[in-house]
């Protein structure tokens, strides 16, 4: 996983406040602890400011976490992370939805409300 797979173009509407919502119902990780997969939805929502990301290499990017053992919250923040550093959005939020393994489910949320640039 690394940032640099992800690309971005041109916002033409900076001027506005919308929002763009991603899904990724096909995420997958590994279980740092069993080495066991992981699944997931992924569902990235923003709001752009001069960029957006481009979605093949968010396909890639979003990929790149398949062998990687990471747990759900890590993942998540890093996702975050990664993003508000190469887009530079107003706010963002991702959401992963993980399915459900030994009996369990769980879901990490986590936003970036970013000041003026």
């Amino acid at each position: 996983m690394s940032r640099e797979l992800l690309e971005t173009f041109d916002n033409q509407f900076p001027d506005r406040d919308y929002r763009i919502e991603i899904r990724q119902p096909e995420f997958t990780s590994l279980c740092p602890k069993t080495g066991q997969p992981d699944f997931g939805v992924v569902t990235i929502t923003y709001t752009p400011r001069a960029l957006c990301v481009e979605l093949k290499s968010l396909k890639f990017y979003l990929g790149s976490f398949r062998d990687k053992g990471i747990f759900y919250e890590h993942i998540t923040n890093t996702i975050l992370d990664d993003l508000v550093a190469v887009v530079k959005p107003q706010w963002i939020k991702v959401e992963i939805a993980f399915n459900a393994r030994g009996g369990i489910t769980e879901t990490v949320t986590a936003q970036y409300a970013g000041s003026a640039i």
